[in-house]
């Protein structure tokens, strides 16, 4: 679960980029985080991985209080995310198994976890066959497989996807949202920020809208269509 309240945000250089935010995503929801560029959507991802702290105002993550969390518990925290980056962020060295088993490795888990998580999550994503491309030898649209899968190998509770679509085709777009779709009914709580308003109408799930830092609109059905 992830609670926002009364959340104010101001930088050291004066920008005020969040006013009086209240915001809560329970596990197991599906929800857009909209709004124009400089909105502050980007400024509210980074209050919930931690990497910003909130001027005043509460951040509950899965448990942590991020207002009085320890520096040691920020790595346990982030294990309960998983973030999906527009720009795929892959190790281009490396195989899409590796690009797995690296993250896996990071977490200490064992060479029998790894064989048994890393083929189940390339047949989650439809890359079963690609296990030893590397990146650059593979799509656009299948780098961002990829990097879904990442972001689920470690089994988090929740997924942050930041613009995950935004230098795909609109085929590959749908693809993308599509599977985001499958990965939240089988439980992963999700949160898709994106500005792709076509996309948000056609799934019609939760969308938060957000424009100069204030919370301008919460509700089920895509963009035009409040309920």
């Amino acid at each position: 679960m992830i609670r926002l309240i009364d959340v104010y945000k101001e930088y050291d250089n004066g920008t005020k980029a969040l006013n009086a935010i209240d915001m809560r995503i329970d596990d197991g929801e599906f929800a857009f985080l909209v709004g124009p560029s400089g909105s502050g959507k980007s400024t509210i991802i980074k209050l919930i991985t931690a990497e910003e702290s909130p001027t005043a105002g509460q951040v509950v993550v899965n448990g942590f209080n991020l207002n009085n969390i320890r520096h040691w518990q920020i790595p346990y925290m982030r294990r309960t995310l998983g973030v999906i980056f527009q720009d795929f962020r892959l190790n281009k060295k490396k195989t899409v198994w590796g690009n797995l088993e690296f993250t896996m490795r990071i977490i200490g888990a064992s060479r029998k976890e790894m064989r048994q998580r890393i083929p189940y999550v390339l047949d989650l994503v439809g890359l079963t066959d690609k296990s030893d491309a590397l990146p650059d030898e593979i799509s656009g649209g299948e780098q961002q497989r990829v990097a879904i899968a990442r972001a689920l190998i470690n089994n988090p509770q929740m997924i942050i996807a930041d613009e995950p679509t935004g230098n795909l085709d609109p085929t590959f777009s749908l693809e993308i949202m599509t599977l985001l779709e499958r990965i939240n009914a089988m439980g992963t709580t999700m949160l898709v920020v994106t500005h792709e308003k076509d996309l948000v109408n056609r799934f019609g799930k939760r969308v938060i809208a957000i424009k100069d830092g204030e919370l301008i609109r919460d509700a089920q059905g895509g963009y035009g269509r409040p309920v």
